[in-house]
């Protein structure tokens, strides 16, 4: 390709709406372009990217045994209902209606469409275990599209589905997806890990896994013991529960009864803290929650935050939210900063660090007063005691216990799932099996964020300059630059590299334009395209400088060993 040809203008300077790295830099090199908020052109380059990415992908899925297929973007609105996904997802859905009015969905995902089609195909247990891909755009309402590709309204993915008799051959087709996915993340040349998760709003009976690309910028934190390969999503993080399983031996006779205090306008730990002298940890914070149709009271200690994914869970809620002021005040009649799990009559979920306490400071349900000496089992139950909290950095391991949790921020790259019979049974997905007995089919989904992973990759690839691109990804693998196109040696010289490099099948692309030599070395800088081959006056003696962008080595060499290293995959250094 010559440049004087490519759509790709390079900007000096990121607009001003982009904060991330990778965001800026595939603007400034021409790579996408925004239409609008969350939605993005991608220009050739940014094309050409995309396109390695997904043969990749494709490479990989068609070797763990799955088939392509392509679904339709519009989905009938009452399939949603059916699944009872349509409240889930809620605003986030893009919503359309025909001339007709009859109402469709632009997908955000697949499941109930692949659930719908394969009730329709497959009726014999002889027809399973399949698995089925498609690469495909999705779309969803975000409330705040932010960070470029990241967190789009319409963005790329790779989702594919499996069918399944046997929870055992679901547990065989999630194992190789892991190791396709970890395949897949490994040519691109990425750092990430996989952790577990929580299913979310896809769902499902099972095991979840996240792949994380590691990055400051990351939306997620992911916490990793020092000692074992434990790794999980903060949601889903488990805390090491064995000191706190020690709980200590009470004797009620022998504490003192909960004692009533004044404690006029205090309402926060910090507050308690620092009036009364006392450590966070003596506090039972209690907090009023609704979801899944019901109020109800978490309780955790001073020192400690509601992990709400857990909470969720626990219930069988789609979501939770803590209560609003009016709402408390008419459960616990009494405004929040008061309230206290002593006299009660909502449901009281206590995490295993309350249950564990000796003896607490709590609200005492009345304005302006809180009770010393609340003993947890004695002064209010413990019928619902569980992991409530989240993780702190530093804990012990939850699975090793010997070594400790550290915090590292995380990009969503890639989500695989046990679905079980969630979407089979809601949609009548059966198979009748040896015995004649119909049987919902067992489900498994497995996604990748391909466009998110673009931009994963240049979050993770740059430098001062620029990208620096993986030589897998890279939009062409050598940029040839032509110093001066007045040169008429110069410019035989690099027209017939270009055309014997593109005759060897390498993918070139020739800078042939009539600009200043600054001007070309930054823009090649900044696009990242692994070598660079710089045409100059040395050409004369049929030398050029041949350039690695990762590690910024340069070195003149003579054009008949430039082309050898190209050809063989060799760098600077190698």
């Amino acid at each position: 390709m010559r440049q004087s040809n490519l759509l790709a203008t390079t900007l000096r300077e990121a607009p001003a709406e982009a904060e991330t790295v990778n965001h800026q830099l595939l603007l400034r090199a021409g790579y996408i372009r925004q239409l609008a908020a969350g939605i993005y052109t991608y220009l050739p380059l940014g094309r050409r990217v995309l396109r390695k990415i997904e043969t990749i992908v494709r490479e990989e899925m068609d070797a763990a045994g799955a088939q392509e297929m392509l679904m339709p973007s519009m989905q009938p609105a009452e399939l949603w209902k059916a699944s009872e996904r349509y409240e889930v997802y809620g605003k986030e859905l893009m919503k359309l209606s025909d001339r007709h009015d009859r109402e469709f969905v632009l997908g955000p995902t697949h499941e109930e469409v692949i659930t719908s089609l394969v009730r329709g195909e497959v009726s014999s247990y002889r027809k399973l275990p399949i698995t089925v891909y498609q690469v495909q755009t999705k779309f969803r309402d975000e409330r705040r599209p932010r960070s470029g590709l990241m967190r789009g309204r319409e963005f790329l993915m790779k989702d594919a589905y499996s069918f399944d008799t046997r929870w055992e051959g679901l547990d065989e087709t999630y194992s190789r997806m892991y190791k396709a996915y970890q395949r897949i993340f490994d040519r691109c040349g990425l750092v990430y890990r996989a952790v577990q998760a929580d299913a979310g709003a896809i769902g499902g009976e099972g095991e979840t896994h996240e792949f994380m690309a590691i990055s400051g910028i990351g939306e997620d934190t992911i916490a990793v013991c020092s000692a074992c390969d434990y790794a999980a999503n903060l949601e889903q993080a488990e805390v090491h529960a064995e000191a706190e399983a020690e709980a200590v031996q009470r004797n009620a006779s022998t504490l003192p009864a909960a004692e009533k205090f004044h404690t006029p306008g205090i309402r926060t730990v910090d507050q308690l803290e620092q009036e009364l002298q006392i450590e966070p940890e003596q506090v039972i914070k209690t907090l009023i929650y609704q979801g899944g149709g019901k109020i109800f009271a978490v309780l955790v200690r001073g020192d400690h935050e509601v992990n709400e994914v857990k909470v969720r869970n626990y219930i069988g809620a789609s979501e939770i939210a803590l209560a609003d002021s009016k709402t408390v005040q008419a459960a616990a009649f009494v405004e929040s900063g008061f309230v206290g799990p002593v006299g009660l009559t909502l449901t009281l979920l206590a995490d295993q660090a309350v249950a564990a306490m000796s003896e607490g400071i709590t609200g005492a349900g009345e304005r302006d007063f809180h009770l010393r000496h609340v003993v947890p089992g004695r002064d209010f139950t413990l019928e619902h005691v569980a992991d409530f909290r989240t993780a702190e950095e530093g804990e012990s391991c939850p699975v090793c216990g010997k070594g400790v949790l550290h915090f590292q921020q995380g990009i969503e790259i890639g989500h695989i799932f046990k679905l079980g019979t969630k979407y089979s049974e809601k949609l009548g997905a059966s198979v009748l099996d040896a015995t004649g007995q119909s049987k919902p089919m067992i489900m498994g989904c497995y996604g990748i964020g391909i466009s998110r992973l673009l931009a994963a990759v240049a979050e993770q690839n740059n430098d001062g300059q620029g990208l620096i691109w993986p030589a897998a990804l890279a939009p062409y693998q050598v940029h040839i630059l032509l110093m001066s196109v007045q040169d008429e040696v110069q410019t035989a010289a690099a027209e017939a590299l270009y055309e014997q490099l593109a005759q060897l099948g390498i993918e070139v692309l020739l800078d042939d334009r009539d600009e200043r030599a600054g001007v070309k070395f930054k823009d090649s800088a900044l696009m990242g395209i692994p070598v660079t081959i710089v045409v100059g006056k040395a050409a004369a003696e049929q030398k050029v400088e041949y350039m690695d962008r990762r590690s910024n080595s340069k070195e003149v060499i003579g054009i008949t060993e430039a082309v050898s290293r190209i050809t063989s995959g060799r760098t600077v250094e190698g």
